[in-house]
């Protein structure tokens, strides 16, 4: 691991449990970390954390505030932390059930979300169960039992369901005009690859390898090939191009 990305993890789990104590049952890499596929300077940094019960709206004010980016910095473009009661992880609820979400660093805009509820519906509530579920296949324990064991797998219908969900979410974003390459859009194709091998073949994979599986069983289609390229300084997909392939994938998973 990045000797940088360590250092923080180990700050950020010391800080949590300053705040939690004994109430911290457990901390995890999630998204590209836990994938293996962490780029420095790239890749955002993923983590939840894992309370033995709800949290007081005290204790959710105290642990933003000394792990927001301002207290202690990030060295990746943005930490994105959730926070769950245990009870809610092994639940396998396709429901967000967080106690805080907290988004903070030097290029990522400042989310402080601590209650479900006041999540805007806009925003997408997908995003939890599905993470919840990458958590259950590969998430890195910093402090804890292991993931595997803490984070219940969602149910193959709710699974389903939050992939379209996803899909549907990334559809209704603005198509950048024109037929030029669009910056970001890349991002957008290789996440619905990432869905689609999950749909398939029921396991979940970094981006670029989800794509690259596409790719070596066949589906040789330029977008793909130009998405995968992109993450190594090329052309990325035109708007329409991603936007295509995305609905193609909601599509086969919609059945």
């Amino acid at each position: 691991m990045d000797s940088d990305l360590q250092r923080y993890l180990d700050d950020l789990v010391g800080t949590a449990r300053d705040v939690l104590g004994a109430d911290l049952v457990g901390a995890y890499a999630a998204g590209s970390v836990g994938l293996g596929a962490y780029q420095a300077g790239r890749s955002d940094v993923d983590v939840a954390l894992l309370s033995a019960g709800p949290l007081t709206e005290a204790t959710k004010q105290t642990l933003v505030a000394r792990l927001r980016h301002e207290a202690l910095p990030c060295p990746a473009r943005g930490l994105e932390l959730v926070v769950y009661d245990r009870a809610v992880a092994a639940s396998g609820t396709p429901e967000p059930g967080f106690e805080v979400e907290l988004n903070t660093g030097a290029d990522m805009p400042f989310r402080r979300t601590l209650d479900p509820a006041d999540r805007p519906v806009a925003d997408g509530r997908f995003w939890y169960g599905l993470d919840r579920s990458i958590l259950h296949q590969s998430g890195l324990a910093l402090l804890g039992p292991p993931a595997e064991e803490v984070f219940a797998d969602l149910a193959p219908a709710d699974l389903r369901r939050l992939l379209i969900a996803a899909l549907t979410w990334w559809l209704a974003l603005p198509t950048p005009p024109a037929d030029q390459p669009a910056p970001g859009t890349e991002d957008a194709v290789l996440g619905a690859c990432r869905s689609l091998v999950r749909h398939r073949d029921g396991v979940w994979l970094p981006k670029v390898a989800a794509g690259q599986r596409l790719i070596d069983a066949g589906d040789r289609t330029e977008v793909l090939q130009r998405a995968v390229a992109a993450r190594h300084g090329g052309p990325p997909p035109t708007g329409a191009q991603a936007r295509a392939f995305q609905q193609r994938v909601r599509d086969e998973i919609a059945g």
